[in-house]
């Protein structure tokens, strides 16, 4: 049989921690086949991004068209779009795909949204434009946005705690809060709310480490293949939450880089 496909739309990362290395590798530990889309290249290791190259918008379309007319995509993960065109051509082929495009399937993929504003390091990856093509393109037409805090509050446009930013954030889409202190033990609770839903907790155990650089991405691409392999949401959620937890136990104790470490993308658990 085939594996199932999922398609990543996002930036490289020259460190090999985040982006597009983070996604192709979540894909193949979890037994799906990874196409990508590259929307920026980076240059970028784990002390921060110091230089930003978005792909020409024709080039983003060109890559779109080449994925979707050859392979029967089963979920899309969209990382760093980096810009409001960008944002906007991917939710208008999202709308295409569920009207007329979907020659080689009779389903429509799962739209998983990663909304990337702001790296780890503190470096800024989509500004004010961004953020309001998110919510008025690509959140509308999602089928679940997966931002952390930060992400949560910038796109809500007020503070608050992460179950009633998620409540807030689902008028369209499911939206998972993720949440979780690197330096603290015991569990972290995401908050998954669907529209015309209570939020609801899902707990996984912390792990205490500052190799986490690359947590994000790779969260929402185990979330992304999980639906590929047809789970229903909220297992989905916990699946993907397994896996993160797994890998940054894998790479605990690493001292990869000069600043917040590489989360794993290998499969040793020692």
């Amino acid at each position: 049989m085939n594996p199932p496909v999922a398609l990543t739309i996002a930036g490289t990362d020259s460190g090999g921690a985040a982006g597009t290395a983070a996604d192709l590798a979540t894909f193949a530990a979890l037994g799906v086949h990874g196409a990508c889309v590259i929307t920026a290249v980076t240059a970028q290791d784990t002390t921060g991004v110091s230089d930003i190259h978005p792909v020409p918008l024709a080039t983003i379309e060109a890559q779109l068209d080449a994925v979707f007319d050859d392979l029967p995509v089963a979920a899309v993960k969209t990382g760093m779009l980096g810009t409001a065109a960008a944002v906007k051509a991917f939710a208008e082929r999202v709308v295409k795909l569920r009207v007329t495009y979907r020659p080689l399937s009779t389903s429509q993929p799962a739209i998983v949204v990663d909304p990337v504003l702001v790296a780890t390091s503190g470096a800024v990856l989509g500004g004010e434009d961004v953020r309001r093509a998110y919510l008025d393109h690509l959140l509308p037409v999602a089928t679940v946005v997966t931002p952390n805090l930060d992400e949560a509050r910038a796109l809500a446009g007020h503070d608050g705690p992460p179950e009633a930013l998620a409540a807030a954030l689902a008028t369209d889409a499911a939206v998972i809060v993720t949440g979780g202190d690197p330096e603290a033990t015991g569990t972290c609770t995401d908050w998954l709310a669907e529209p015309g839903r209570p939020p609801i907790p899902l707990t996984h155990p912390a792990v205490p480490t500052t190799n986490d650089h690359g947590t994000g991405c790779i969260y929402s691409s185990a979330l992304a293949a999980h639906l590929a392999h047809g789970a229903p949401l909220h297992k989905a959620a916990e699946q993907a939450a397994a896996y993160v937890t797994r890998q940054l136990r894998t790479s605990q104790t690493w001292t990869l880089g000069r600043g917040r470490g590489p989360i794993a993308h290998t499969q040793e658990n020692r």
